[in-house]
């Protein structure tokens, strides 16, 4: 059974990450809440240093690789854009090469945002599970450390926010969790039993790539594809069998969004908070909108887990442009 992170152990990852960053806000948005029809707290991940959570974990990862690893030639992990992102940020603040492959047409900005941390940018594969099974071929030829998408110190790190969100807005009822490949909603598994143990935790998945949800009801990791064209923080084709068992034993239900309610989900944002959130990170409050009905009286905390969307999507998204009919298209074929 995969173990998770004790109080202790997010602690001790928390003094880790504030060397490096402060805590991120949360704020009950009026807007939000009318939207709801009830108390809404939104913890602001957009607002660390790489405009997402992913660089708490890649701090706590590289703080144990440096002390355990300090002979290491560099790392090299395969990625969408956050990971690589906090990557190459504890990279940097460790003094490690640092190389990450992509998928060919990745985020353009996420792109250019990793590369100004200095990292060695290797276009590879059609998806994420392409780009990841290159990683590890490479690690191997050039004897690199593979960073992997889930591990317990990327774990204890992402715990850090859910335990700062449980603390400020004491009895959540109800979180909404978006699922990429896992390592996030464990991270508020983790929190949430350390912390708030009374909340429950619901995963958000995208419609156009359900691996999750394929696979939760029988165990096994179920390949899907997918054929989401904005939610690329979401956009897994194979689950992690670790992150798995832990959502099957810890987590509530999972629910799934279409890039439409991502892309309304995100207009709300701007239009209540005027933060920008990619479409992951628009993804907890989406699944929440889902749900509103069901939520009366109820403490909600959603998460905008990140901000990085390239430009010219988040134009077409702020026209309302719709995503149903190229999305359905793509997930016929």
């Amino acid at each position: 059974m995969t173990s998770l992170p004790d109080r202790n152990a997010i602690e001790a990852a928390a003094r880790v990450v504030y060397a490096a960053m402060p805590p991120t806000p949360q704020y009950v948005w009026p807007q939000l809440t009318e939207a709801l029809g009830t108390e809404v707290w939104l913890k602001h991940e957009n607002h660390t240093p790489t405009g997402a959570f992913k660089v708490r974990g890649g701090l706590t990862y590289f703080d144990h690789l440096r002390r355990q690893h300090s002979d290491r030639r560099g790392v090299i992990g395969a990625t969408k854009g956050n990971h690589g992102q906090s990557m190459g940020f504890a990279a940097r603040r460790a003094a490690m090469r640092c190389a990450l492959v992509v998928p060919h047409g990745n985020s353009r900005e996420k792109n250019a945002a990793m590369r100004s941390l200095g990292v060695e940018l290797i276009e590879f594969g059609r998806d994420f599970q392409a780009a990841r099974e290159h990683a590890t071929t490479l690690a191997q030829q050039d004897a690199l450390h593979f960073v992997p998408s889930f591990h317990i110190d990327l774990v204890a790190g992402g715990a850090t926010y859910w335990a700062e969100l449980f603390r400020a807005a004491t009895d959540l009822d109800t979180v909404y969790v978006p699922i990429g490949q896992g390592s996030g909603i464990c991270a508020c598994v983790a929190a949430r039993d350390a912390f708030s143990p009374h909340t429950r935790v619901i995963g958000v998945i995208s419609a156009h790539a359900r691996c999750y949800a394929l696979s939760l009801g029988t165990g096994r990791l179920i390949e899907s594809p997918v054929t989401t064209l904005l939610a690329d923080g979401l956009a897994c084709r194979i689950p992690d069998a670790a992150s798995l068992e832990v959502i099957r034993r810890s987590v509530e239900r999972v629910i799934e969004v279409t890039d439409d309610e991502v892309a309304a989900a995100m207009r709300l944002l701007y239009a209540a908070t005027h933060n920008v959130a990619e479409g992951a990170g628009a993804a907890s409050l989406a699944g929440a909108l889902q749900e509103r009905a069901s939520l009366a009286g109820r403490k909600v905390g959603v998460t905008l887990t990140g901000g990085n969307v390239d430009t010219d999507l988040f134009v077409r998204v702020l026209r309302s442009e719709s995503f149903a009919v190229r999305s359905e298209i793509r997930d016929a074929a």
